[in-house]
């Protein structure tokens, strides 16, 4: 390798791209699917009355996968914390109107009471999930100064 290439910034090796992460992207995108497939449940029955057990039980873990996800996400040294919140910030708005709006969809569709809830706990998972999986991911590739 000569002295050129290496000062070229285009050919220099990342170091963060070597750098291990722990599973944060792994267990948000868990929690995603997990959250879908409740959504699809609930979905599934309206606008009868749809039983709470699977779904419920299906919302909790999505939770506690997003909520691991955040502690091990909080727990990093070093990590790119300004852009990763320039990305969050832009993404969790962008995800929140179109959680807004499949609120609305069930609200529309007249889901009342204890569905109702649980699909507000499934949208504000599905909300903060994506711009997580998101923001980590660009945040990840990005030095600490970005």
């Amino acid at each position: 390798m000569t002295a050129g290439q290496a000062a070229d910034p285009a050919t220099a090796p990342n170091p963060t791209a070597a750098r291990r992460f722990p599973p944060v992207a792994e267990l948000a995108v868990t929690s995603l699917g997990l959250v879908v497939i409740g959504g699809i449940l609930m979905a599934s029955y309206v606008p009868r009355r749809p039983p709470l057990g699977l779904p419920a039980g299906v919302a909790a873990v999505s939770a506690v996968l997003i909520l691991g996800s955040a502690i091990l996400l909080a727990r990093l040294p070093g990590f790119a914390w300004n852009r990763f919140l320039l990305v969050f910030r832009w993404a969790l708005l962008a995800y929140a109107i179109s959680a807004g709006m499949i609120a609305f969809a069930f609200i529309r569709d007249h889901t009342r009471g204890a569905p109702l809830a649980l699909v507000l706990v499934m949208l504000v998972i599905y909300t903060l999930d994506v711009p997580l999986i998101i923001a980590f991911t660009v945040a990840r590739y990005a030095t600490r100064a970005n």
